[in-house]
Parts: structure tokens; C-alpha cells; sequence
């Protein structure tokens, strides 16, 4: 079993904010592989089904951004899950919008989600799913940008980049990243 954690805020109030990505990218994908329904579990909202033969739960934390750990923990743990099953789809400031990198650990990079992961899990070894939203410039700036909602002009390239994720996905569950990110940038190319 594989668990794949998006990450953002839970609330229609936020639904549509950049910060939420994560969510919006695990509802692509669990819309698209026939999911189960989203049920309460481990403070946070789960579906499971399964993707190229690998049994993925998805987790959308309901603890707020700054507390993900928590519900990732407890999933983690009830399911005896090692950091390596864990993959963790996210908002990145430091990736043009519709960009998308895969990497196995590394640091929180700023990122409040990430840094709550690592201490509840006291390891920082997971997969994250980068999804690129662009930087507004100006280090004062970020907070609004990631707490703001997507633009109407974003439409267009974050609906191709959520089908390409959900479409690519089974490249990810068979732990193909690098196949994964390629697939997803053939699909998010703009059309002639």
C-alpha cells in the first residue's frame, strides 16, 4: 500500500487558493481511477482505490497546512507505512505554474506542510510531487500569492496540469517519477 497525501486547507473558503493544489491534484487522480468516496479518517478526508496494480490511500489532511503532520502520522502509523510508501503532493513556489518535479526527501524549503511532515514523522525521506505555481516576486508577497485564490487566466494550464497528473498517475504508483514528470510535460504542452 502506497499513501498519497495532498496538501492544503479544508474549507469551500480555500478551495480555490493556490496553497490547495495538493487537494485539487489528488481529486483529479482519484476522480480518474474510480477512487471510493472521500470519508472522515485520521483528521483528514480519505478515498482509496487502486493504480497500476498498487493499493493508494489518499489523504487530504484536515488539520490545516501548518499541521499535516499530524494526519499524515496517524495514517502512516495505523497503516505501519515506511516514509519511502509516503508521497506527498504540494504547492511550489520555486516552479514556474504548471510545472512539475519529483524527488525523494530533501528539506521543507519554507514550506509550513512539509516542515509539520518531517516532525511528525521525524524523517524527511518521502516522495513529493512538486506542483510548480510560481512566485510572486517579492519575498513579502508570498504569503498572499499562496493564500490567494488561482486567477481566472490560470484556468487553462492548471486544468491541463490536474488531467495530466491524474493521467500519468500510474507511472507514479509503479515508482517511475522520472517517466511520471515526462508524461506530464508532454500532456501540459500547449496545443497547436
Amino acid at each position: 500500500m502506497k499513501l498519497w497525501v495532498g496538501l492544503g486547507n479544508p474549507g469551500p473558503q480555500h478551495a480555490r487558493q493556490r496553497h490547495n493544489i495538493g487537494f485539487m491534484a489528488l481529486d483529479a487522480i482519484a476522480a480518474r481511477n474510480h477512487f471510493s468516496p472521500w470519508r472522515s479518517r485520521f483528521r483528514g478526508q480519505v478515498a482509496d482505490g487502486t493504480i497500476a496494480g498498487e493499493r493508494i490511500l489518499a489523504l487530504k489532511p484536515e488539520t490545516w497546512m501548518n499541521d499535516s503532520g499530524a494526519s499524515v502520522q496517524q495514517a502512516a502509523h495505523f497503516h505501519r507505512l515506511p516514509p519511502e510508501s509516503i508521497c506527498v503532493f504540494h504547492d511550489e513556489l520555486d516552479l514556474p505554474p504548471g510545472k512539475v518535479r519529483v524527488k525523494k526527501g530533501g528539506g521543507a524549503a519554507g514550506h509550513n506542510g512539509l516542515r509539520s511532515i518531517d516532525r511528525a514523522l521525524g524523517a524527511q525521506d518521502y516522495w513529493r510531487v512538486r506542483l510548480g505555481i510560481g512566485h510572486p516576486g517579492q519575498k513579502e508577497r508570498v504569503t498572499g500569492h499562496v493564500l490567494g485564490d488561482f486567477a481566472k487566466e490560470d484556468s487553462a494550464w492548471l486544468e491541463r496540469l490536474l488531467e495530466a497528473v491524474a493521467e500519468a498517475a500510474p507511472l507514479l504508483a509503479e515508482g517511475r517519477a522520472e517517466a511520471f514528470m515526462n508524461r506530464v510535460a508532454a500532456l501540459t504542452q500547449p496545443g497547436p
